[in-house]
């Protein structure tokens, strides 16, 4: 038996079904979730999750958020997630470059932080669109 994982962002369910395997990018590095793993509420980062369905890996793009893990039931909450087939990859690159080049040529404080916010969007897309 798996773990049920459930991704709710404020507009939809974006993930709801059992899985047996789950990476998650989190404020202070990755971390893998198997079935019984010990109860942790963690932050998430802008990054890439994985997921494994028996055999077959998927991946999405949740823009940061938090998770909890208890009773083999991953509960994840994000303003925004999109898995990696609702993704086109020619859009996610072009993305990708538009933001790596806003971010070289961001000024001051506030276009920084913006710039890299944007920047760390694209590539979390573009990586989940490409992974797998």
């Amino acid at each position: 038996m798996g773990s049920i994982l459930r991704v709710m962002a404020p507009n939809r369910i974006v993930w709801n079904s059992e899985v047996w395997e789950i990476v998650l990018s989190t404020s202070s590095g990755q971390i893998g979730i198997l079935p019984n793993h010990a109860p942790l509420l963690t932050a998430l980062d802008m990054g890439v999750s994985k997921i494994r369905n028996d055999e077959q890996w998927s991946a999405m793009a949740p823009m940061g958020g938090f998770a909890m893990i208890e009773n083999n039931r991953v509960t994840i909450l994000v303003n925004e997630a999109e898995r990696a087939s609702e993704i086109d990859p020619v859009e996610a690159q072009k993305s990708f470059r538009t933001a790596q080049a806003e971010l070289a040529e961001a000024e001051g404080k506030k276009g920084v932080i913006e710039a890299n916010s944007a920047f760390k969007r694209a590539k979390a897309r573009l990586e989940a669109s490409t992974t797998i």
